[in-house]
């Protein structure tokens, strides 16, 4: 993931890895190239997702970059024959031209889309494809829940401005968008998820590994476990477990593939 500074936790986020890697798996899937040389994987993470590219293009140069040290700890164990590169996404460019650029779960962080596309769009080769997933669950009660305990009067200062109220725009915004860039195959669907997650407080553990990340580099101590437990009744109330154990979860997504 592509942040100032790393605050990730590669052991929290993996928590929940089958549910987190199948939105990614799926646009795989979707990719419209045969045979490409060269790829980059845009905020690799813990570089499992970087093994399924190298899984289905096996001949290709592979290169996972990402911006937190931790996360890509976990992806070097891998041991594989990927090159995995530590740097800034806005300032960071491949050697030479590619003919695929994926990025799964990572532009939502980032400001000023139409900066951050044109900047993908310029490491493509000719013919090259733009594969992109973001979540866009933002309105959902997990995210307005923690937007409103930010609010909160013990919290209101401290937390200003580090939650985004919709970071990602709708399907209309990003078929311009790419169309400006001089895409002429573009694909974009939405997909809500059911996860299926267990255990105590599994909505709260999932965003902790993600949506959370930035209150924790604002709050620790005391401080962090007072808001994660005025934060975790809400989500109790509003997720409940079933009867056999399970909370769903439904998360929104949006899926951009798109060729030049």
């Amino acid at each position: 993931m592509t942040m100032t500074t790393d605050r990730w936790n590669a052991d929290q986020y993996l928590k929940f890895s089958g549910p987190r890697f199948r939105p990614g798996l799926d646009l795989l899937g979707h990719v419209p190239v045969e045979a490409p040389g060269r790829i980059v994987d845009i905020g690799c993470g813990t570089g499992d997702l970087t093994l399924a590219i190298q899984a289905r293009w096996p001949e290709a140069r592979i290169t996972g970059m990402d911006m937190s040290a931790d996360m890509l700890a976990k992806a070097r164990k891998h041991g594989a024959a990927i090159d995995w590169v530590q740097a800034d996404l806005t300032r960071w460019q491949p050697a030479e031209p590619v003919d695929l650029v994926y990025s799964n779960a990572v532009l939502q962080w980032l400001p000023d889309h139409p900066a951050i596309f044109a900047h993908l769009t310029g490491m493509l080769a000719g013919g090259g494809a733009l594969a992109v997933q973001m979540p866009r669950n933002f309105d959902a009660p997990s995210h307005v829940l923690m937007r409103e305990t930010a609010a909160e009067p013990r919290w209101r200062e401290r937390l200003a401005g580090v939650l985004r109220e919709d970071p990602v725009a709708g399907p209309d915004a990003y078929y311009a968008l790419l169309s400006d860039l001089g895409f002429s195959h573009i694909d974009i669907w939405e997909t809500e998820y059911q996860h299926v997650l267990t255990g105590d407080d599994p909505v709260l553990e999932w965003v902790k590994g993600t949506a959370l990340t930035p209150v924790f580099a604002v709050l620790d101590g005391e401080d962090r476990a007072a808001f994660i437990a005025d934060y975790a009744a809400k989500l109790r109330r509003t997720y409940v477990r079933r009867p056999d154990g399970v909370t769903l979860f439904p998360f929104r997504r949006i899926f951009l593939v798109a060729r030049r």
